[in-house]
């Protein structure tokens, strides 16, 4: 696939249809694509990123099909193999080329993809490379996702290449749709994947809003052709605002707990707070990552399995732990029968939340009257917490 997107700047990446999981962890519904971008300048030619291996010959025809006997410099912005996995064939097919990058990059490159110490050249902070005509400008941007990304941008042209902050996992025949699916594909790969690191990104963000940009060309999914379609999206997603939502995220095995959480949806949505409960048996795990986006509360729901968490659940905390959304209220809904020690594992697991928690309601086998009223005092506490901070 070949697209201009300015003059004399090309897509010439590869979309990947029929992929379904990356990192052998992360859902693919819609497949993706890795996004390579050509610059011709009056004296010298660069590519900014490369693809993943398994596309590696796509790149490569697309190349020779615009006719690219030389390429000077290609530029890493990133060293995770679905950006770089290119990179050795390219190397070889254009021995001149010098691989452009920061010192950490290098070296994550060299240990990596086993390249030559000599085929570097390394930049900092604001350094630019002419190309003649076209200026190539360097921001380094660690912890988006990983600690040796950079960003390259093109000044004349007012284009950001943002390596995978404002990407998404998502095929497209348009490389430059804009539009509701692309919203929720950028917001689940925020959430994937950038949702940890969103008070780095909120200071990558002041550099990135001293530039005049034009466009935004990431290194997964779309070019945006409006640059605020995804620059407001992530001012959004990482700010300290949450919205009047909880999200359950449950298994049960025998009934009782489903029980609960039946009697707990209705309960919180009686008391106007949005609910979302996910079953853990079924859930598409990066849907739950992108509703913990925005909602002011999570709850887990679990049976006792050998006196902890069922195997789903502590999952579920894993993922919100690792994920560190801005959660404000946590809870944890439960069934036992004989003990356990589930309050502890949901404290120990969910260290990395900044969020209150609140008592749990735990039955002793299939619930009670009791502890269906005791699900209404927690509906109603989590109303009022949500009523303090001003969403409810």
């Amino acid at each position: 696939m070949i697209v201009e997107i300015v003059k004399d700047v090309y897509f010439v990446g590869a979309m990947h249809w029929d992929r379904r999981l990356f990192d052998e962890l992360i859902p693919l519904p819609d497949g993706t694509s890795y996004n390579a971008y050509l610059i011709k300048g009056g004296e010298k030619t660069a590519l900014i990123d490369t693809v993943d291996p398994s596309k590696e010959e796509e790149l490569i025809k697309n190349l020779e099909e615009l006719e690219v006997e030389s390429i000077d410099y290609i530029m890493a912005n990133h060293a995770e193999q679905d950006h770089s996995g290119a990179l050795p064939r390219l190397l070889e097919k254009y021995p001149m080329a010098k691989v452009v990058t920061n010192e950490r990059c290098k070296q994550f490159l060299i240990d990596l993809l086993l390249l030559p110490q000599e085929r570097f050249m390394v930049v900092d902070e604001g350094d630019e490379i002419s190309l003649g005509e076209k200026t190539l400008q360097f921001i380094m941007a660690p912890w988006v996702h990983w600690p040796e990304t950079m960003l390259t941008y093109l000044k004349e042209d007012r284009i950001l290449f943002p390596c995978d902050l404002f990407g998404s996992h998502l095929a497209v025949s348009n490389i430059f749709s804009e539009n509701e699916k692309l919203y929720n594909a950028a917001k689940r790969y925020y959430a994937e994947i950038m949702m940890p690191f969103r008070n780095k990104i909120r200071q990558h963000m002041k550099k990135i809003g001293k530039l005049d940009i034009k466009m935004i060309a990431p290194s997964h999914g779309p070019v945006y052709k409006n640059p605020e379609f995804i620059l407001n999206a992530y001012k959004e997603w990482i700010s300290e605002d949450v919205k009047n939502e909880a999200i359950i995220a449950y298994v049960s095995m025998h009934g009782s707990v489903k029980k609960m959480v039946e009697h707990f949806v209705e309960a919180l949505a009686k008391r106007g707070i949005d609910v979302f409960p996910f079953n853990l048996t079924v859930t598409d795990i990066g849907e739950l990552a992108m509703s913990l986006v925005d909602a002011a509360t999570l709850v887990v729901a679990t049976p006792t399995v050998l006196a902890g968490m069922h195997p789903l659940a502590l999952y579920a905390a894993y993922l919100a732990n690792a994920l560190r959304p801005k959660t404000r209220f946590v809870s944890l809904i439960g069934s036992y029968g004989w003990g356990g020690k589930m309050m502890e594992q949901v404290k120990s697991m969910m260290s990395n939340l900044e969020a209150e928690l609140i008592e749990p309601v735990i039955a002793k086998g299939y619930p009670k009257e009791r502890d269906f009223e005791a699900l209404e005092r927690l509906a109603e506490k989590i109303a009022d917490k949500h009523r303090e901070i001003g969403i409810l």
